[in-house]
Formats: structure tokens, sequence, C-alpha cells
């Protein structure tokens, strides 16, 4: 995968917020971040992030480079709330990664794209409305539902749990997201 260049300042996540979304795949970008925060250089838990207003954030160190953390706690359809606060601290799009949890990707794929369009997806949707569509995001392969069960509505199976094939390989595809982030942070 090429890398991208970027100074990236701020990661956000997407998720839902709520103890009954915790592990779902549309939860994948907090799942990420929650990782990475295991794996920062200060050994802080995923309990402590700092609540504020509609998100939750943290502040790590990354190849020597101090990064924010989002967590939006606005549900999925108002992810782009959180956009004022990081341009109110003076980031700019290029300076943003959104996590994402990709339907038109095999589970687990992981790939960069810049900019176009959401694609269906709500929280890119909402971030788009705010910031432009231009900001580099981070697809994290979820699949589609199974042939054998097409008619499952796409919005129960973004907000199920990933089935056991899945949960075995799960860690193993975060922490590649992790360090494919990290390629993008200088």
């Amino acid at each position: 995968m090429s890398e991208i260049s970027k100074n990236i300042l701020a990661i956000i996540g997407l998720g839902n917020p709520g103890l009954q979304f915790k592990k779902t795949r549309h939860n994948i970008g907090f799942m990420v971040l929650d990782q990475l925060v295991e794996q920062a250089n200060n050994n802080l838990s995923s309990n402590s992030w700092v609540k504020q207003n509609n998100l939750e954030q943290m502040l790590v160190e990354i190849n020597q480079q101090k990064v924010l953390l989002i967590k939006p706690q606005t549900f999925m359809n108002d992810s782009g709330k959180v956009i004022n606060y990081l341009t109110k601290k003076g980031l700019k799009i290029e300076n943003i990664l959104v996590i994402h949890d990709e339907l038109e990707l095999p589970f687990g794929v992981l790939k960069f794209k810049q900019g176009g369009s959401a694609k269906g997806h709500n929280g890119l949707k909402s971030i788009i409305s705010v910031l432009g569509d231009n900001f580099l995001r981070l697809r994290f392969g979820i699949d589609r539902p199974a042939r054998s069960d097409s008619s499952m509505p796409v919005d129960k199976y973004v907000l199920g749990k990933f089935n056991s094939q899945e949960e075995n390989s799960l860690v193993e595809k975060i922490n590649q997201a992790i360090e494919l982030i990290k390629t993008q942070i200088k």
C-alpha cells in the first residue's frame, strides 16, 4: 500500500456510544482507537478518555508526534458535529484521519482513501457535510451480509456483533490498522 503524504494531528474513530454497540461492526473506529491507546507510549487505559460535550478525546504520542484521538458521542449519523471542535483547535482537513467500517471491502481488508463520497455511510455523510470530502480515511473492511443471509438489512448487519471467525482475527486486523496509521504520522 503506497503511503499518502499527510500531517495527521487528529484521528476520528467512528462508532456509536453505549455498551450495546461496543463490539459491533459499526464501532470498528472506536475499537481501533481504544487499541491504539493501549499501545501508546504512556500506557494509558481505554478508561482515560476525557469526555467533553459531544466527544471523548485523548492526546497520545505516536512517532514522537502528539495526536488527538476523537470518538464522537453523537451517534453515527451526527459524527460531523466534532469537526467544529477540531477546527477551533486550528486543525485543517489535511490534519484529520477518519477510521470507519466499510461494507465494500472483505472483512479485515484495510485501505486508505483520500476524498470521495460517503457510499451510504451516515457517519461519513455527516463529516462530509461539515468538512467537505477531501479528507483521509482508513477503510476497515467488514464485508456485506453473507449471500445466504442477503435478506438481512444493512443497518442490522453493521450494528451486529462480529461472527466467531471474524472475532478470532479481529485483534490482529486492528493491530494491522494501527501499523498503517503510524505510517501516516511523521
